[in-house]
């Protein structure tokens, strides 16, 4: 019987300075759809949107007539990120366009449970705010008082803490996926 692998991948929001980031440790023989669960949750997004994975020059998402992507449920991380230093980009939300770079930053023997989140910096933007260039207005807007959208976008953006990322919370949430 092979032996099972783990990966350790450095996730990054692209285009977002400081950067928000996040340390994972997840299945090798993970499914892209089962990647993208895990994303959701490591990242914070509310998965409200499309998405889609490039590697390997070919675009992976779920099936869709409309778009020309090979289903993510049948390809698994391994196959597409075969190395350590192998680079995989998930696009999340394509009218904001939230790219994620994905490194493989490691790849050791171990047993096919549960991800596990090492490690990340910073709050997940808030949904529909635009993308990276929204996200650095709304952060404007929301530190600075006089800003003319302070009051509106405070409302809309509810409770925001840009630099807060709660590791135990996410970890419950990677938990609950079954390996």
């Amino acid at each position: 019987m092979p032996q099972s692998l783990r990966y350790r991948l450095l996730v990054t929001l692209d285009g977002v300075e400081p950067p928000i980031a996040r340390e994972l440790d997840v299945p090798g023989n993970v499914s892209l759809a089962g990647l993208h669960t895990i994303l959701q949750i490591a990242m914070g997004w509310q998965d409200y949107h499309m998405h889609s994975f490039e590697a390997m020059e070919k675009s992976f998402g779920a099936p869709d007539p409309e778009l020309n992507t090979v289903d993510e449920r049948g390809v698994q991380l391994l196959t597409v990120a075969p190395s350590t230093g192998s680079l995989v980009t998930y696009e999340y939300d394509f009218g904001d366009s939230w790219r994620h770079l994905i490194e493989v930053v490691a790849i050791t023997p171990g047993d096919p449970g549960p991800p596990i989140c090492l490690a990340g910096s910073r709050s997940c933007p808030p949904e529909d705010c635009g993308g990276p260039y929204g996200y650095q207005d709304l952060l404007a807007a929301l530190a600075d008082p006089s800003h003319p959208e302070h009051a509106e976008l405070s409302t809309w953006a509810g409770p925001f803490d840009p630099e807060h990322f709660d590791l135990t919370a996410v970890n419950r949430g990677l938990s609950r996926l079954r390996p």
